[in-house]
């Protein structure tokens, strides 16, 4: 890796770059008298100029934000780039080769290597460039996009291109400019022949790739012709330069109104962009032959500044892979300060399909009529189950609250489970929003890394896989409730033959404390009680391991050691605990519905009110089983 940039090669391009000379690339500066230049602040909103410039001192200030600094801190800003991002910049506008300290290898080397990959694929653009709009043969090119409402001017804005179909034509006008085998390939503009290079493009339509800063780093190719055999569309290899898990086509064209706006629109295609930005939507971005994920993602929070305020609209189709993109897409919510939402596009069309079926307005529209991702997640969640019965009622519920629980704007978390208890037909309201609201509690506990969710039935009350739960408050050892669930679970961690297999069927909620539900969430994470009965200590560690933070890894090792309070521990005293633990907590769940069943009354739907009273009907036959028979109901 090569280490921090060299001091004095820092002050070099600082001193090398006028910033009056780089500001004036982003506005139009004018006399301000004193030396100084002022022009329309870029980063926020004015009609008089407030932005100043000082080029004896190097330095900008605007007196509407309050932002400042010097040629450096402007390129950041603007380009929402990294500091080393910004000097490698300016130090190859100025032509300084900068020095790397804890570096290791030879950085002028590492940096040349850059500098070529990137003028070879400048220079490849121009040339498919000038393919498209000149080469006869690239008339089925041209009727392509013709053909999906692309005139001359918008390929040239997106500098779109041409491949030609034979084997070398880039790879010659390359060498013809002074660029080795070696660089070719290594660019992945050209790849190996049975006689050397031949282009990796052949007889496509080609869409150069830019990074955030502007640079060409990679193409995506439209096949054209049937006889091409390979996909319909062909991306850059992975590169020293192009990395496509880290790359949005468009960016370069849509970073600042993204800033200015506070909002970016993902689509997911290279003509779904065109069309987005021709409609207007000219913050219309998409990923590169991969699925949304992690990079993209930091890369849009550079732009947004995790503003709150922001927002995210996935476009997708309203087909099942477009709905499951979707969802993938609203698993990395939490990743987001913005909000997320989504954008379903009539009949399955693309955005580009629609603004060729409907015009421009009904693209602008489609982003405008846009749904909270977290409702549409919501719904989808809801429709996996049968609502017809209390059981189907509560599974949803269970899957369905978390997703509630994760809105981050309160106000809406708290609207959104009044609203959800009307979708499922729960009519005891206040039941749905105490449960969101203790596990958005909890997520809360854990730092934010989304709530809790276990799945159960007032029947069995198993448990499915779940999030890691945080320890919560201090523990009450003078509840019954609390001692029970402590001796259990010391018993599954110091015992676990005793307690196996009726244990790892309990679920979280059934532990009543939140840090003894932590617990138990992380012996059920690291394969439940049953793994320990064959090799305890290995279990033991297996469990400190999967413990979520020290807090509740602590609990667990003290929760090992410490005695059971029985002269005698066997199969009996276990299956007492065991019991215990279960009768609370279906005794907890009788009294609830005891209550929905008071607040129904006599005026309800007979429908719901016999529902209700079947599911506290069999609670009851369940709590007397126990009651009665013990642990072998369990």
């Amino acid at each position: 890796m090569a280490g921090r940039i060299n001091d004095d090669d820092v002050k070099a391009v600082r001193d090398a770059v006028p910033i009056d000379a780089v500001v004036s690339e982003y506005l139009q500066l004018r006399n301000a008298g004193g030396g100084n230049l002022k022009g329309l602040c870029p980063f926020h909103d004015e009609k008089s100029p407030s932005f100043q410039v000082s080029p004896s001192k190097g330095l900008f200030h605007c007196f509407g934000c309050q932002e400042g600094g010097d040629t450096i801190a402007f390129v950041m800003k603007i380009d929402h780039l990294s500091f080393s991002e910004t000097v490698e910049r300016l130090a190859a506008t100025a032509g300084i080769t900068l020095r790397y300290e804890e570096g290791g290898y030879n950085p002028t080397h590492q940096r040349g290597e850059r500098i070529r990959l990137v003028e070879a694929h400048k220079m490849a653009a121009q040339f498919y460039i000038e393919q498209l709009e000149n080469g006869p043969e690239a008339e089925t090119g041209r009727k392509f996009l013709a053909e999906r409402g692309f005139d001359q001017a918008a390929a040239q804005h997106f500098s779109v291109g041409y491949s030609p179909q034979g084997w070398d034509h880039l790879t010659r006008f390359l060498r013809g400019k002074g660029f080795s085998d070696k660089e070719l390939i290594l660019s992945g503009l050209s790849q190996d022949g049975r006689r050397g290079p031949i282009d990796r493009f052949r007889g496509r339509l080609m869409w150069p790739i830019r990074d955030i800063s502007g640079d060409v780093v990679g193409f995506g190719a439209r096949k054209l012709y049937e006889s091409d055999n390979g996909p319909k569309y062909l991306n850059t290899p992975e590169t020293g330069i192009y990395k496509k898990s880290q790359m949005l086509y468009g960016i370069d064209l849509a970073k600042k109104e993204i800033a200015k706006t506070s909002r970016a629109v993902v689509v997911e295609g290279y003509t779904d962009v065109m069309a987005c930005h021709l409609a207007g939507v000219t913050t219309a971005i998409a990923t590169c032959g991969t699925a949304f994920g992690g990079d993209h993602i930091k890369i849009l929070r550079r732009l947004l500044m995790d503003n709150a305020t922001a927002e995210v609209i996935f476009t997708f189709d309203g087909d099942a892979a477009g709905q499951k993109a979707a969802l993938r897409a609203f698993e990395d919510d939490q990743k987001f300060a913005a909000e997320t939402s989504i954008a379903i596009t009539p009949g399955g069309m693309d955005p580009c399909e629609l603004r060729l079926a409907e015009g421009d307005d009904a693209v602008e529209k489609l982003v405008e009529t846009r749904t909270p991702l977290f409702e549409f997640a919501i719904r989808h969640s809801v429709q996996r189950h049968n609502l017809e019965t209390p059981a189907g009622r509560a599974a949803a519920l269970d899957e369905a609250a978390p997703i509630v629980a994760g809105i981050k704007n309160i106000a809406i978390q708290h609207e959104s489970a009044v609203q959800l208890a009307g979708i499922l037909g729960i009519l005891d309201t206040q039941f749905v929003v105490k449960r969101v609201a203790q596990l958005a509690r909890w997520a809360r506990d854990r730092g934010g890394r989304g709530p809790a969710t276990q799945s159960r039935t007032p029947q069995s009350y198993e448990t499915q896989s779940a999030p890691r739960i945080a320890a919560g408050p201090a523990l009450n050892l003078r509840s019954p409730a609390h001692r029970t669930e402590r001796e259990l679970l010391k018993l599954a961690l110091q015992h676990p033959a005793l307690v196996s297999p009726a244990f790892d069927a309990y679920g979280i909620d059934e532990f009543t404390a939140p840090p003894y539900a932590a617990v138990r969430q992380t012996i059920a994470e690291a394969g439940g009680a049953e793994q320990g009965t064959e090799d305890t200590p290995d279990y033991l560690a297996r469990v400190r391991d999967t413990a979520p933070n020290d807090t509740v890894r602590a609990l667990v090792t003290e929760l090992a050691v410490e005695a059971v309070h029985a002269r005698v521990v066997d199969e009996s005293y276990a299956g007492v605990q065991l019991v215990q633990v279960r009768l609370r907590a279906v005794d907890r769940r009788i009294r609830e519905v005891q209550g929905t069943l008071a607040r129904l009354g006599q005026h309800a739907d007979p429908e719901q009110h016999t529902a209700v009273q079947n599911e506290l009907w069999v609670l009851q036959q369940y709590a007397q089983s126990l009651r009665n028979q013990g642990a072998d109901v369990l």
